[in-house]
């Protein structure tokens, strides 16, 4: 039988820069089950504990929030992402070019 071992993301978010790109990738899909559960993925890599107590929240409403069925406030949301040391910012959307038409030679 093979032995295998159960995978976890956050074991791959060990650094700032790692999840700092992570959660700008969940941003820039604009789905916020995939931003919850980023934030949720970077806090475990960092210590769920220590997030929630530098974001002044109690633990079991951090799970609560960024669980499955959590539907986070933005001011919880912002309260994260500075807990986690990271910052959001904006940039102008790129704006989908219309296919060129081609010249009949």
């Amino acid at each position: 039988m093979i032995e295998t071992t159960r995978f976890d993301a956050a074991e791959y978010l060990g650094t700032p820069v790692r999840q700092a790109a992570y959660i700008t990738a969940a941003l820039e899909t604009g789905e916020l089950e995939f931003v919850r559960d980023a934030l949720r993925l970077v806090a475990r890599a960092q210590g769920i504990a220590g997030i929630a107590k530098t974001a002044k929240l109690n633990r079991e409403s951090l799970y609560k929030a960024l669980g499955d069925a959590g539907n986070p406030e933005f001011d919880t949301i912002l309260r994260v992402i500075r807990a986690l040391g990271l910052t959001l910012s904006a940039r102008p959307a790129q704006k989908k070019r219309a296919p060129r038409k081609r010249r009949a030679a």
